[in-house]
């Protein structure tokens, strides 16, 4: 049976594609919505692009026809903007969430025989729609569900032999379908399973390859656990370009990921610099209003780098701060998120921290600007969201770790024990 979807500004604003993904059913726009997305239509951050992109579409679709009378899309299903029948079009009455719900309402009762159900990703706009007889949802188009959310990581009891081979630094042949390129494994001895190795599934060559080892110049910053491990072995490793790494707070993920970029970029000199960013709660809000440059600024946002920065130059004499919070040399540089549109980053080591908090759209936007000999790495706690417009099942960390799961270029690990502190630890768990 079709069904209808009335639409809410949140919608859009999140995705302005959104109106395509509803297969071959009725999508309709209240009248309100586009008055709405007009008012952000000048903003200079990405709800302002989304704005403008969406009424970029909607005046192309309106080429094909009368968009009060509806307009067939591609898919095949329809698309109109409309306003209660019983209401000058014109007329301002009541709150927007009013009036969308009432458009609903009129919607239903025009066609009773056909579902009418609100989209909207205001939870309190699905509790009115609820309370007065309507059909809310989320829009879950682009929503990952967390108990099957891809943890980098898997175990496999083997032969002893084969771990006797990879002791030695040998890869081992294995065809194994259900696992995914640099997907993380945890070898047990067949016979004794108090034996492991760690290993690394290579897709392309259909092997297990042992991990890379610790550089002495990253003695200091030893892996305490099996992921730690997992991690530091796909944060070295140069031909995987794309890293995700998804951990609660304490967990080492901001630590190993700028220890590692700085043993890349100071010492093995594989890239020119490491650049850091971090979304000002949502990527696209402008830092001004603050005196001073823009690393001045942004030294609130960046304080969590820095102090990783701290702990690592302790005692080491690597990390010189000049006074504007960068190395002496340019060679580690912060900036933030919100100009890096219609950029392209060679031969950095990039670090996005905070990724969580970006929506699916903006995490795009960062992983376009990727140019050659870039590795990209994206770091953050889904459970600690920042940005109203996103949840842990519909941020871009997430949307990410699921969309590059198949491929070589990717590597993604889950941090589960923290090794910050025994407080840290319980405050993560308890709280």
């Amino acid at each position: 049976m079709k069904k209808t979807y009335v639409l809410d500004t949140n919608v859009l604003l999140h995705d302005p594609t959104a109106f395509r993904h509803f297969d071959d059913n009725e999508v309709v726009i209240p009248l309100k919505v586009i008055e709405e997305v007009d008012q952000f239509k000048r903003d200079m951050s990405e709800l302002g692009r989304n704005a403008r992109q969406v009424s970029r579409m909607l005046d192309e679709l309106r080429q094909r026809g009368r968009l009060a009378e509806g307009i067939t899309l591609d898919h095949g299903g329809t698309l109109r903007i409309a306003f209660p029948g019983d209401q000058d079009p014109l007329a301002d009455s009541g709150s927007a969430d009013d009036q969308i719900l009432r458009m609903a309402r009129d919607v239903q009762r025009r066609a009773p025989s056909q579902p009418c159900i609100v989209v909207s990703k205001d939870i309190n706009l699905r509790l009115k729609a609820d309370a007065v007889g309507l059909t809310a949802e989320d829009y879950e188009t682009d929503r990952v569900d967390l108990s099957e959310l891809y943890t980098g990581q898997a175990e496999r009891q083997v032969p002893a032999a084969m771990l006797d081979t990879l002791r030695q630094g040998q890869p081992v042949a294995l065809s194994d379908e259900q696992l995914y390129p640099n997907q993380y494994l945890l070898l047990r001895d067949a016979a004794d399973t108090a034996k492991t190795v760690l290993a690394r599934y290579d897709g392309e060559h259909h092997a297990l390859t042992p991990l890379l080892g610790v550089p002495e110049d990253l003695r200091h910053i030893q892996p305490r656990n099996k992921e730690q491990f997992f991690a530091l072995d796909a944060l070295l490793n140069d031909q995987i370009k794309v890293v995700t790494i998804i951990g609660k707070a304490g967990t080492g993920k901001t630590l190993l990921t700028v220890a590692a970029g700085l043993y890349k970029t100071l010492h093995s000199k594989i890239y020119r610099r490491m650049l850091v960013s971090r979304p000002t709660l949502a990527m696209g809000r402008d830092i001004g209003y603050l005196p001073g440059t823009v690393e001045e600024k942004l030294n609130p946002w960046m304080q969590p780098i820095f102090d990783a920065l701290d702990l690592l130059a302790n005692g080491h004499g690597t990390i010189r701060r000049g006074p504007d919070g960068l190395d002496e040399d340019g060679r580690i540089s912060i900036e933030p998120l919100t100009y890096i549109r219609g950029r392209s980053i060679p031969r950095q080591f990039m670090v996005v921290d905070e990724a969580q908090n970006l929506t699916p759209l903006e995490a795009k936007t960062v992983l376009t600007r990727v140019g050659p000999g870039t590795k990209i790495v994206l770091t953050g706690d889904i459970y600690q969201i920042d940005n109203p417009y996103v949840d842990s099942m519909s941020n871009g960390l997430t949307t990410v770790v699921e969309k590059f799961k198949p491929h070589p270029v990717a590597a993604h690990i889950l941090l589960s024990k923290g090794v910050r502190s025994e407080v840290a630890e319980l405050a993560a768990n308890l709280l």
